[in-house]
């Protein structure tokens, strides 16, 4: 037992009965008290960024700014992923189940039947084989027919045939293998209508040249000319390559089309 007493006369006051149990409870109440303030303490105030891998506020803000910018760069990847696989549908020719939000577009969709009869079918037919590749404008006159065989050709590349015209297999033009970096030339006067890339044949240039004549050169590694570019017979517009789908090697593949007809090149130059 603890007596406390009065300091100048020496008198009790009072007195505390100390035991084993009280001694532990009164132990466990001041833990449990320091505790209790060294969380407020920690919580509250700056002293928790003393504490070793405590992120302090600069650390919590950049950690937040740099979630934020993931967050918009995952998103910036997904929509070029996506548009990437759509083009990539597209030069293929797939076509992708598209997924329309409109319901009221949904419901006419599902209304309206569109039936394409025998006879639209082959008027199309007709009119796109007539109009294929020609520029000519509307309701213009031709006053001068000029036949394909009269034209004197310039030959696009020297080199060795290895496939030629053979429209019942889907090949309607010649294959000519040449020495490497060979210049590609144009074989009549004439206006540049595609200078382009395609999945298939790589970069395609065409011309389009009098009379409703078109020469297509495929394959190419490099296109000189744009289109809109007037060119004259022998003039260089490409260089021999091997791009595209559709090869085996670096060759030319030269196409020759006249009223939106494939011609033999063969029968018209001697390569």
């Amino acid at each position: 037992m603890a007596r406390i007493l009065f300091w100048a006369s020496f008198e009790e006051v009072s007195y505390i009965r100390l035991s084993p149990m009280n001694v532990l409870a009164l132990s466990g109440t001041l833990l449990i008290v320091f505790m209790a303030l060294f969380f407020l303490l920690v919580a509250y105030t700056s002293i928790r960024e003393f504490i070793p891998g405590y992120p302090d506020a600069n650390m919590v803000r950049n950690i937040m700014n740099n979630a934020s910018h993931l967050d918009s760069l995952e998103t910036q990847i997904d929509q070029k992923d996506a548009y990437i696989k759509n083009l990539s549908d597209i030069i293929t020719g797939k076509v992708s189940d598209l997924e329309d939000t409109s319901q009221a577009r949904t419901e006419v969709n599902k209304k309206v039947e569109f039936t394409r009869s025998v006879d639209d079918s082959l008027m199309r037919q007709k009119i796109e084989s007539e109009e294929q590749y020609n520029l000519m404008v509307t309701g213009a006159i031709q006053t001068k027919q000029q036949s394909l065989p009269v034209f004197h050709f310039f030959k696009p590349v020297n080199g060795l045939i290895t496939n030629g015209f053979k429209p019942d297999e889907d090949h309607y033009g010649t294959d000519i293998v040449c020495a490497p970096n060979e210049l590609v030339k144009a074989v009549l006067d004439g206006t540049v209508i595609l200078a382009s890339w395609t999945l298939e044949t790589g970069y395609v240039i065409e011309i389009q040249h009098d009379n409703n004549l078109v020469s297509i050169y495929k394959h190419n590694s490099e296109l000189l000319k744009k289109v809109g570019n007037r060119v004259k017979a022998g003039e260089g517009i490409a260089i021999v390559g091997n791009s595209g789908e559709y090869t085996t090697g670096p060759h030319l593949h030269f196409e020759l089309w006249h009223d939106g007809i494939p011609k033999n090149p063969e029968d018209y130059i001697a390569f």
